[in-house]
Parts: structure tokens; sequence; C-alpha cells
């Protein structure tokens, strides 16, 4: 089993900054590729972003991509999510998740490990 522990959520103004972490720990292994998803109230999960092993591929939904930045540190087991120029439509539970293969995926019944959940609220 794989454990992941989100951190770094809270409360921000529009057009502000947060960065998530997500530390994973358990029976981890090389190879994973890990994302974030996201749930606002009243809406499904979806996704968010989502980085290879090595961190050489990434992918980001339409509604992120040029503000968000997603990074992993694989020494740490520590995946990251950089969120700029957020919007009051960012407000959401933000989820960490891990996949044991190696083929990056949108889709959330694909990941294998979930984190609890961390909350992003964005004012306007």
């Amino acid at each position: 089993q794989v454990q992941l522990v989100e951190s770094g959520g809270g409360l921000v103004q529009a057009g502000g900054s947060l960065r998530l972490s997500c530390a994973a720990s358990g029976r981890t292994r090389s190879g994973y590729v890990m994302g974030w998803f996201r749930q606002a109230p009243g809406k499904e999960r979806e996704f968010v972003a989502a980085i290879s092993w090595s961190g050489g591929r990434t992918y980001y939904a339409d509604s992120v991509k040029g503000r968000f930045i997603i990074s992993r540190d694989n020494a740490k087991n520590t995946e990251y999510l950089q969120m700029n120029s957020l919007e009051p439509e960012d407000t959401a539970v933000y989820y960490c998740a891990a996949k044991d293969s190696i083929v990056l995926s949108t889709t959330d019944y694909e990941y294998d490990y979930w984190g609890q959940g961390t909350q992003v609220t964005v004012s306007s």
C-alpha cells in the first residue's frame, strides 16, 4: 500500500498563488505516475494535472494550462502543484493520486492511491 498526504491548501485572493505538496510513503516503487484532481461543491471530481516518473512528461487540463505547474522530487517521494493566477473557479478540494503505471492518465479510476484532499478557496 501507498499512503499519500497532501498539504498546502488554504484561502487566497484571486490572482494569488499557492503550492500544494503530496508526500508518498509505504510501498512506493519507481516508475509510478502521479497526478492531481479536484472536486468543487456539487460537481464531479475532475483531472487537473499528471506527471511521469522522470518528470519529463506532464499533462494539464485546459482550465489550468499556463497557470499551474506540476513537479516531483523522487528523492523525497513528493509531488507538487504550483498554482498561480488563481481564480474563484479554482475553489475545490484538491486530491493527490498515484498509479502503478508509467502511462499518464486523466481518468480518476485509473489511479490506485489517493490522498485525503486539501481545501483550496479562492476569494474574489
